[in-house]
């Protein structure tokens, strides 16, 4: 699994919904009680920490409540963040320091790609193959005692749920 691929993946389709949703930023419900200019706040900030960690910077890990990152052109500011995150994890002694700091970010993109698609009425389905490849990385990595605040408590799906379903189920959210 190249997990830089992965993140590449994830995150461009995930800037195709932040297109989608840059005039629909004050649209409820995105994350929780977050509204989308929330989400993608939360967004840019978890992909500075990834990026700060990863050089070894002093970060705080991100918030419950967001620092105001977002411009007036919200899709620069992803086609920003994601290219520093895939120049900073593109050094193979970065991705052999940081563990698995890479495949969680991989995930995150990918979450809240879809949060972000669900809160703003785009198609919400993501890409063949990174639902269980996320899902494969993130999976009982977190124990109950992490989950708060990372996650909310996981949902039941069925026996047989796909791998998109899991992984929202896992993560605390309802899959549609």
């Amino acid at each position: 699994m190249d997990e830089l691929d992965l993140f590449a993946r994830a995150s461009d389709w995930t800037l195709e919904k932040v297109a989608g949703a840059t005039d629909q930023l004050d649209v409820a419900g995105a994350c929780g009680a977050w509204d989308v200019r929330t989400l993608l706040n939360h967004m840019l900030a978890t992909q500075q920490y990834f990026v700060g960690s990863a050089r070894g910077e002093d970060v705080a890990p991100p918030s419950s409540e967001p620092p105001e990152l977002l411009g007036d052109d919200p899709v620069a500011d992803f086609e920003r963040a994601r290219s520093l995150s895939l120049e900073v994890f593109s050094d193979e002694a970065v991705r052999t320091r940081t563990g698995p700091a890479l495949g969680i970010a991989f995930s995150d993109q990918l979450v809240h790609g879809w949060d972000l698609a669900t809160a703003t009425g785009q198609d919400a389905t993501m890409p063949a193959g990174l639902a269980e490849a996320a899902y494969d990385v993130i999976h009982g990595r977190f124990s109950a005692e992490q989950r708060p605040g990372v996650f909310e408590p996981e949902v039941p799906v069925p026996d047989g749920a796909s791998a998109q379903d899991r992984l929202l189920a896992y993560t605390g959210r309802t899959p549609a």
